[in-house]
């Protein structure tokens, strides 16, 4: 049969296996005259598509949902950039500008919306309005020939994922120890957390970011439970390690995950000396945050990211792509890779993201799935062994966290083969607490 009908028959079998969805594509059968169709196999969904299918539609994409979305709700404060992710519409975000070029640029008609010196950095951060009558990518362009020793870009609006919507699994029975708590400081950039959650009552997290006034969320409270959760029945990979947490989402009317609330956030935990910052969000590459990842980087602080949730053949996401960032796959209770989960040569381990408990508003947990409940395990092996060995470059450390990895991807099917870390921290949501789990 015709290479070609090959590829699209499996396409169609995988992606009505799935099932139906509006990130999905539905294909026509294809007659091919004179030759009979055999019976199409049970496609292995831990498989990646054909790359070259692939690279034309991604399975799902959680950036461009995310516009999508964000173009719905907002639809005078977001517009797309050239490759479709979604940015605040007339704004330009400026790091280190030249101080005559920014007063040529107001000269011109251009406004100051915030401006702010990321402390210990340095960095000046400046959000630009762009004048009535310039587009966006106009100004972009513009600015950046009239400064070349300047950072400019979009103020992209970066996503905080799940691939699934959190299970409600209720209340959790108490019948566990206390784990031994881990002295370390730790950062997250995600959403807003509840810190009155009983899984944080030994020591509950700090919270900060909008304007003093952070709010809870589902996203944020589950990956923070998973990081530094400490409670009889349930622990994170760094059980009672002190918590900074930068809510930058909100919930507010406007559109939150800009790029000039994540970069303050990382100069805010870089000021709390912290050592580990996980990061479960993913966006485009944008210079203005790969600029100041650069520098934190730089600061033996070690940051963690999760890949992403757009599929093995998707592009890579940032910031898990940026040099120096620990990026984090996520795997199943079988230790197979997610099939929405985001690989590439710049992955360095897998972690549980699937079947599995994590904390959830209300004083409840629920069952969750995705990358961004891998990475603050690694997050947490990684800081649980900083604070063992205060000296330790962060080098050394991933290469220590390595050398206890198991190969996982590659053996099941995967081009690449990551690290496998952390299967022992997975709560099962069928025994939680050595019993089952309420329903």
């Amino acid at each position: 049969m015709n290479a070609i009908v090959r590829c699209v028959l499996l396409l169609a079998a995988v992606l009505g296996a799935a099932g139906p969805s509006s990130a999905q594509i539905g294909l026509p059968r294809l007659p091919v005259p004179g030759v009979p169709l055999p019976p199409l196999p049970t496609p292995d969904l831990s498989l990646p598509l054909p790359r070259a299918l692939g690279e034309v539609q991604p399975l799902l994409s959680s950036v461009r949902t995310r516009a999508n979305d964000l173009l719905q709700r907002y639809p005078r404060q977001v517009e797309r950039d050239p490759r479709g992710a979604p940015v605040v519409s007339a704004v330009i975000l400026a790091l280190s500008p030249d101080e005559q070029a920014l007063q040529r640029a107001l000269a011109r008609g251009y406004r100051i919306q915030s401006d702010a010196t990321l402390q210990p950095l340095g960095d000046r951060v400046v959000t630009l309005l762009v004048p009535s009558g310039v587009s966006t990518r106009r100004a972009l362009r513009d600015l950046r020939a009239a400064d070349s020793a300047g950072s400019y870009d979009f103020d992209h609006l970066f996503v905080s994922m799940q691939s699934a919507a959190p299970h409600d699994v209720g209340n959790a029975p108490t019948t566990n120890a206390l784990p031994a708590a881990v002295d370390v400081r730790v950062g997250l950039i995600d959403g807003g957390v509840d810190a009155a959650h009983s899984v944080f009552a030994t020591r509950p997290p700090q919270v900060s970011g909008c304007d003093g006034k952070p709010v809870a969320s589902e996203h944020g409270t589950a990956v923070a439970s998973l990081f530094v959760g400490r409670a009889p029945e349930f622990h994170g990979a760094a059980p009672g390690a002190q918590l900074v947490a930068v809510d930058v989402y909100c919930e507010t009317a406007a559109p939150g995950g800009r790029v000039r609330d994540i970069v303050v956030a990382l100069a805010e935990l870089m000021a709390a000396n912290v050592r580990v910052i996980n990061m479960s969000v993913v966006g485009p590459d944008n210079a203005v945050l790969a600029a100041v990842v650069r520098k934190v980087v730089a600061q033996s602080i070690v940051i963690v990211a999760a890949s992403g949730n757009d599929g093995p053949n998707a592009a890579p996401l940032y910031p898990a792509a940026y040099p120096g960032v620990v990026a984090v796959t996520a795997v199943d209770a079988q230790e197979k890779v997610l099939i929405e989960a985001s690989g590439g040569d710049h992955v360095r381990f897998a972690a549980p993201g699937a079947d599995m408990l994590a904390a959830a508003l209300g004083g409840k947990y629920a069952a969750v799935r995705g990358t961004s409940y891998a990475s603050p395990l690694v997050a947490g092996l990684l800081a649980r062994m900083l604070a063992r060995e205060d000296a330790i470059g962060v080098d050394q450390v991933v290469q220590q966290l390595a050398a206890t990895a198991e190969p996982a991807g590659a053996r099941r099917g995967r081009r690449q083969s990551y690290g496998l870390v952390g299967m022992d921290l997975r709560t099962d949501p069928v025994q939680f607490a050595g019993r089952p789990a309420p329903r």
